[in-house]
């Protein structure tokens, strides 16, 4: 057992404790350190017995969450407080109204917003998804909760590396998924690329090492090229009698590693590898001009790409983020780019929500841009017509955080920010519903387009409607902004209403003749058979006719198949339950699936979407139909599975069977001659023994591309396959595909 030095321990817990008390100091009115100091008190009590999994004391956990609201925030009292006592609720005896007695109502509704979700869920619900609902409805009362939770998430991704590897990967695919989106909706884009950066670290450690230690291998070169770069511009901006500070920063690991996969090249070939940041002291109404001298200073020394300015300084972005992005050939052939923006902005670039804030109440013009609030105005009113269930309305949200912008303009000449990939529909609902309801074209720029047209920047658009239209299931298709689904939904679920009851009583009908009974699980069953996402969009399509209700008799048949192959999976249905079946079967000390040697014991199939073999990072998933289906860590579903339905993945590991044979595949790219496949399918069939399932190669202007299928044992084998392909003579480039 680890000997604990409970002295050194109290002197660290008060060091942190004076720290948060140091950062916060400027922005604390009379009063408030007492009330700190109550919560602290409060928090330290409640945890004392209590160690995190790294074996440090819990306090540790709620003094950092307050720690980062503060100082990468800049939150004040109120969240100091709520950050303290974040999970004094959850964890001890402790009441809400015992907080609002102490604290004040407004610290009870951050909590309240903060405490976990608990409860039971329908079956084949997510419990995940559920959650996150709860935390955004809190968005509506307070935007203070999401903004500790992402502080939470911060330090609980800190400290990710005491966690088992299963829940590392469960944690930090959540984090991808929605904390990381939300951290940059939010304009807290420090944060939200350290989320990234860890997701990588923990999920893909080879690869983030790897690009660390590149980037760390170029510091003094990325060093020496920054001073060379910068010391024209600071002349010049000193000459012209600017107060500035300029910053040089490599790109993020993660964004650096996106670039590298998305366009298939390795890290010496990222173009873009730095940027630097000029930060200029400048008062508000001289903001816009300093920027574009200062852009106009840059552009005197060094060539700027055309398409590569970015004006987010006359139109702020949607989070409040305003700055002048150009992108410049430097002296020695790279591009560089600059960011150009004021200290202020550069506090609501940093801060997000909160500066935005607190420069909205110096700013009574309210010229400091309301994007945020109409953002937060959408989720609200998204919030409260989606009554679909949690997994279609996270769907819904993420796809409202991840967008970029267009900016169009109405025929009076009014500016609407919509997502990128907005439609002239969605412009349509986006001035009203009736408008969007009798939309049946548009003009834009003066020309007809139909509703589907996509809008591009500038553009000017007018909606044409007709009191003969209504919406139709199609135009889901065609709209992006929440508002626009969310509308249409409405306008749909009336008359899918009469559909779902039809469709409803037609199933009872159909289950009571095969003699199966109606049960949420049947229906659950059914909903997975015929690949639909709910279980009113499986009544809807019986209703509408578009699934006949005979085919209900092959699903029984499926059913008995079923029944047969389930063995003792019938007992598993998530983590808990595999975890209690695994070790009544195999003893005590067994909590994981083995691969090639359990299926006598549990049933399991390898998924189909990314191909797992034999030293791939693997986790098994809990299927509602198929049992357990092992999927690969990088597989392009996995973030969904891993963040959704966190509580139905089983920890699961290969054993070191050789004999049996997995399928990979291989993507091939090199220069055209005589005789290359054949070099190729010696490779693989003389050297190695490897059986192949099939080959495809096309040959275009001198460049020969193939992919091959072919059975390995595992990644080693694998990589050792990959290696000597590289060194037939024409091969360039050789990599592997799910």
């Amino acid at each position: 057992m680890i000997q604990v030095d409970l002295e050194e321990e109290r002197n660290e817990i008060l060091k942190r404790y004076r720290r948060l008390l140091r950062q916060a100091k400027p922005i604390l009115k009379p009063g408030d350190t007492k009330l700190i100091k109550k919560a602290f008190n409060i928090s330290l009590e409640a945890h004392k017995d209590m160690r995190r999994k790294s074996g440090e004391p819990y306090i540790y956990h709620p003094l950092e969450v307050a720690l980062v609201c503060v100082e990468e925030i800049g939150l004040g009292t109120t969240s100091i407080i709520a950050a303290l006592l974040h999970d004094v609720v959850e964890d001890t005896d402790m009441e809400l109204e015992d907080i609002q007695r102490e604290f004040g109502h407004k610290v009870m509704t951050i909590i309240d917003g903060l405490t976990k979700i608990s409860g039971v869920f329908d079956y084949g619900s997510s419990q995940q998804a559920e959650n996150f609902r709860k935390m955004l409805l809190t968005l509506s009362d307070d935007v203070r909760v999401i903004l500790i939770k992402i502080a939470d998430r911060l330090n609980n991704m800190r400290t990710l590396g005491s966690m088992p590897r299963h829940k590392q990967l469960k944690i930090a695919s959540e984090t991808m998924y929605l904390y990381a989106p939300l951290a940059h909706r939010l304009g807290l884009y420090a944060i939200k690329s350290e989320l990234e950066d860890l997701y990588l670290k923990f999920t893909d450690t080879e690869t983030y090492q790897e690009i660390v230690k590149k980037i760390n291998e170029s510091k003094s070169y990325r060093n020496k090229f920054i001073k060379n770069f910068i010391q024209p511009i600071e002349e010049e901006l000193t000459r012209q009698g600017f107060h500035f500070t300029i910053k040089g920063r490599p790109k993020s690991v993660y964004s650096i590693y996106n670039k590298m996969k998305k366009q298939g090249i390795p890290f010496e070939e990222v173009y873009d590898l730095f940027a630097i940041r000029i930060i200029l002291d400048s008062e508000l109404e001289n903001e816009k001009a300093d920027c574009w001298q200062v852009y106009s200073v840059v552009t005197d020394f060094y060539r700027p790409n055309p398409d590569r300015l970015r004006d987010w300084i006359s139109t702020p972005r949607s989070n409040g983020y305003e700055s002048l992005h150009t992108t410049v050939m430097s002296n020695t052939g790279q591009w560089v780019e600059v960011q150009i923006r004021t200290s202020r902005m550069d506090e609501i670039a940093e801060k997000g929500y909160a500066a935005h804030w607190k420069y909205k109440e110096k700013d009574s013009s309210g010229k400091s841009g309301s994007g945020l609030d109409d953002w937060i105005n959408q989720v609200r009113s998204m919030l409260e017509s989606n009554d679909g269930n949690a997994i279609e309305f996270m769907d819904d949200f993420r796809g409202n955080l991840f967008h970029d912008e267009v900016f169009v303009f109405t025929p009076k000449g009014d500016l609407k920010v919509l997502p990128f990939g907005a439609t002239a529909l969605d412009f349509a609902f986006e001035i009203h519903t009736e408008i969007g309801a009798k939309c049946i074209g548009a003009k834009v720029n003066q020309k007809l387009v139909p509703i589907t047209h996509k809008l591009k920047n500038g553009d000017q658009v007018e909606i044409l409607t007709s009191n003969k239209q209504k919406p139709n299931e199609d135009w889901l298709n065609h709209v992006v902004t929440s508002r626009a689904k969310a509308k249409i939904k409405d306008a749909l679920r009336e008359e899918k209403k009469s559909a779902i009851l039809d469709g409803r009583e037609i199933v009872q009908r159909k289950l009571k003749a095969m003699k199966i009974e109606f049960t949420s699980e049947t229906i659950e069953q059914l909903r997975a058979y015929f690949e639909l996402k709910t279980a009113n969009e499986f009544y809807y399509r019986v209703g509408k006719g578009i699934i006949d209700p005979t085919s209900i008799k092959s699903f029984k048949d499926f059913k008995e198949n079923q029944k047969l192959k389930a063995k003792s999976s019938e007992k598993v249905k998530d983590e808990s339950s595999f975890t209690k079946e695994i070790k009544s079967l195999k003893g005590p000390d067994h909590d994981q699936l083995l691969i090639g040697e359990d299926m006598d014991v549990v049933d399991y199939i390898l998924a189909k979407c990314c191909n797992p073999i034999p030293g791939d990072d693997v986790f098994g998933f809990v299927t509602v139909n198929e049992g357990i289906k092992i999927h690969r860590t990088s597989c392009p579903n996995a973030l969904e599975l891993l963040s959704n339905h966190g509580n139905r993945v089983i920890k699961a590991r290969w054993t070191s069977q050789k004999e049996i044979a997995f399928l990979a595949g291989l993507r091939i790219v090199g220069t055209d001659r005589v005789g290359l496949i054949n070099d190729v399918t010696k490779v693989i069939s003389n050297e190695l023994k490897v059986n192949m399932r099939s080959i495809t190669v096309d040959s275009d202007a001198g460049i020969f591309e193939g992919t091959i299928k072919l059975y390995v044992h595992s990644t080693e084998h694998l990589d050792h396959l990959i290696k000597n392909l590289q060194q037939v003579d024409g091969i360039i480039k050789v990599s592997r595909f799910d």
